[in-house]
């Protein structure tokens, strides 16, 4: 049967699970030929390598990549089925945050030009964990997000491998995903790896017939548990051992893969670097290099030198932070306790980088502090540079600090290897799907949809700024969006919002660096103010927040506590709350971005100058039209060249600053002379909120005060930008109301300027001038 024919099984009394089975089964159905003939043979590929790939809802994507959106409402109609039903169906949430979120598009700009490149990944189980707040308090559940079944996905079992640590063998067999980014044409694939028990339902019945039950199923349990869940807290040794199993495991099942193709290629071993580049999303797949290398060795009967020669040709790094301690960094212990082959392979990496500087004539001393292998320590980026061909930064202030700070003297040693590549998004997800009256309007403008495949042309609204009525028809598309997710937000928070008012909103992974607690604190500024009649005439807003903490992560955690204690403590109070409302969305996904950020009137982007390393929901946020309060840091910069910074709002101090700041940075200084700052900093523990007697605000406080054992007090300069802060919101505030239409001016002039954010001129980037395909 045809797509039409298969969508006419439709009951329009199927539970939306169903009806999104036999949806997706009439897509899948649609490209399978297409699918295969796309399969990459006898050309240079690449392959991208992430743990993480945050691909949101796949049907209404590949709905709209292939055209059928049209025709598969038309047949739900027909058939008497809401076709909104789908949106009670479960993201794929196969990532925490931007690296996630970046690598999924870059594989949809791949697709969409035609590039020779795949995906690797991991197909947990459970994904990160499905978010709840109760009692203002994050609670976790399993995210079972196949539980009615994954229908985009088909399993492969002929391409199942089996990869052995010291005290376990582990069966991973691959699930692939097509991606569809124009039409039926060059479909790639991310294939995610699932780890199953090397015998299907092993099981010791003689451990069972002694009583020994859980036993008679452990190894089934320690295999299947590599791929359970996303980042499991690795502050025990038992969680650091399944970290390092989860990167070895998919990591080395992709080589495993990668070689398989190229040997069924007829090709030889010396040819590899002619026919492959693997890129290295952060320094999780890092230990691919050393899996590659031995397999090349003890598989292939390559010499270590040749192998090691091979590997530095086709495997490159992707950087994503700028804080060394972030770095990732594994015990030898560890390594040798599950990974002796690889540890053995280790080092003998790192003594033929050893070997290099010497023969570089650098002193001993500066030779042992960049070793490979230091102490007890492997470090991954150190590896990661040595044996990359490349090594990228995701936004030009992130690489010049990488270059300058970070990673000095590694880029002193290798000046060659370094590159920028801003990151970008993918505009069909991020402005075609999610925001149809404002992609309606720009079709209309450019006399075209072509700016869909070619963001650059976005440059060409620029010209309609000073136009009134363009200006009033895209505030009114941005109302209805308000609208529309304040009516989601009633439905699926309980919180009624007001629609008129300005929606400023911060949704990201919360992290004391991206400094939502700095939002809060301005909040309440803005809130004492307002009580003390320091600030009148103030139009109403609306603060936003969506973000998850790692389970573990017990500050960040007070920190969404504290701001729920803000929503309630300012939604009891008769004087400000029509004029200040606060909101915490439940489990922020990617599906719930597509709904936030066409809606914003202000996208925070906020984290302390010099940490972030590029973003990509400020991108989103600017696509969609909404103005940026920021710093200057990562992408921010360029947003501002692009948009201009007369467009935006920024504050705060510059990162070429901050060295020097932080020098003689003292926050209780800064609070004890400053009476609205004390008073703010002071709810923490003046019993103004109550975190339930955890303790966990007092910790934040004495954090900002006087520091912990492992940073300086306030680390990341909150109360040092916070006055900044609060007048470049203030500021927000009169320019929204007292010239409403000089501000969307702004607003459209982000969108105008967004052309560069493209993640097709990424992926066009990367291809051209790294892999080379």
């Amino acid at each position: 049967m045809n797509f039409i024919e298969i969508l006419k099984t439709i009951s329009p009394v199927s539970p939306p699970h169903e009806i999104h089975k036999i949806l997706s089964e009439a897509v899948m159905s649609e490209i399978a030929v297409d699918w295969r003939r796309s399969a990459i043979k006898d050309t240079r590929r690449a392959a991208y390598l992430s743990m993480e790939f945050l691909m949101g809802r796949a049907v209404y994507n590949n709905l709209l990549c292939l055209g059928l959106t049209d025709e598969a409402k038309k047949a739900f109609g027909e058939a008497g089925a809401d076709f909104a039903v789908l949106e009670e169906i479960e993201d794929a949430a196969l990532g925490n945050g931007g690296l996630g979120r970046l690598a999924a598009c870059f594989l949809d700009s791949a697709a969409a030009q035609g590039y020779a490149l795949d995906g690797y990944g991991i197909r947990y189980k459970y994904g990160l964990f499905k978010q709840s707040i109760s009692d203002g308090f994050q609670k976790e559940a399993p995210d079972d997000w196949t539980r009615f079944g994954d229908p985009w996905s088909v399993r492969r079992e002929e391409d199942s491998v089996f990869l052995e640590y010291a005290d376990l063998s582990v069966k991973a067999v691959p699930y692939d995903m097509p991606i569809i980014g124009r039409g039926k044409e060059n479909i790639r694939t991310l294939r995610l790896w699932q780890a199953e028990p090397v015998r299907e339902g092993e099981f010791d019945f003689a451990a069972f017939d002694k009583g020994e039950y859980l036993r008679a199923s452990e190894n089934a349990v320690f295999a299947e548990n590599i791929s359970r869940c996303l980042y499991p807290n690795d502050s025990t040794y038992e969680g650091l051992k399944l970290r390092l199993r989860q990167e070895y495991f998919f990591s080395a099942a992709s080589m495993r893969d990668i070689l398989k193709k190229h040997k069924q290629s007829g090709k030889t071993m010396q040819e590899l670097p002619e026919y492959i580049s693997i890129q290295l999303n952060d320094t999780h797949p890092v230990i691919a290099i050393p899996e590659m290398i031995r397999i090349l060795v003890d598989g292939e009967g390559l010499k270590f030198s040749d192998a090691l020669v091979i590997s530095r040709k086709i495997f490159n790094y992707t950087n994503h932070t700028i804080m060394a301690e972030a770095l990732e960094k594994w015990n030898i212990g560890l390594v040798k306790d599950i990974l002796p082959r690889i540890y053995e392979i280790c080092l003998q990496i790192n003594e033929a980088f050893i070997d290099s500087l010497y023969v570089q004539g650098l002193s001993a001393n500066k030779i042992n502090h960049l070793r490979i292998i230091e102490d007890d320590t492997l470090h991954m980026a150190r590896m990661a540079i040595y044996c990359a061909s490349a090594v990228n930064g995701v936004a030009q202030l992130h690489t010049d600090i990488l270059k300058a700070d970070t990673l000095k003297e590694w880029y002193e040693l290798y000046p060659a290897k370094f590159r920028n590549k801003t990151n970008g998004i993918t505009p069909r997800r991020w402005l075609k799907l999610c925001n149809p009256g404002l992609s309606g309007l720009i079709t209309e403008l450019l006399g075209d949809d072509c700016w869909v495949y070619d963001l650059s042309r976005l440059n060409g609204l620029k010209k309609y700024a000073d136009d009134k009525t363009v200006i009033s028809r895209f505030s009114e598309i941005k109302r209805q969006n308000k609208i529309k997710l304040a009516d989601y937000i009633k439905a699926h928070e309980g919180v009624v919002i007001n629609p008129d008012s300005i929606f400023d909103i911060q949704i990201k992974r919360l992290h004391e660096y991206k400094r939502q607690l700095l939002n809060a604190f301005s909040i309440l500024y803005l809130y004492f103010g307002i009580k003390d009649g320091r600030f009148v005439n103030f139009e109403p807003m609306t603060f936003i927040f969506g973000a998850k903490s790692a389970p573990a992560y017990m500050r960040a955690k007070g920190i969404i506590k504290y701001i729920n204690e803000i929503a309630a403590l300012i939604d009891g109070d008769k004087q400000v709350r029509e004029l200040i409302k606060v909101v915490f969305v439940q489990n922020y996904n990617v599906s719930y971005a597509e709904k936030l950020v066409v809606a914003a009137d202000v996208s925070e982007q906020i984290s302390t100058a010099g940490t972030e390393a590029s973003g990509t929901g400020n991108m989103k946020f600017m696509l969609n039209g909404t103005v940026t309060l920021g710093t200057m840091d990562g992408a921010n910069v360029e947003i501002a060249e692009e948009a201009g910074a007369e467009n935006n709002y920024f504050f705060g101090a510059e990162a070429k600053e901050l060295g020097r700041i932080m020098q003689t940075y003292e926050p209780r200084r800064i609070a004890a002379a400053d009476p609205q700052i004390r008073r703010v900093l002071q709810t923490l523990i003046d019993g103004t909120v109550s975190d339930n007697g955890t303790g966990l605000f007092s910790e934040l406080y004495f954090a900002l005060t006087d520091g912990a054992s492992w940073h300086v007090p306030d680390h990341y300069y909150l109360l040092g930008d916070l006055n900044s802060y609060v007048n470049a919101k203030l500021q927000i505030n009169a320019d929204y109301r007292d010239d409403r239409e000089e501000f969307f001016r702004k607003c459209w002039l982000n969108t105008a300027g967004a052309g560069k954010f493209s993640s097709d001129r990424t992926i066009k980037d990367y291809a051209e001038n790294i892999w080379k395909i």
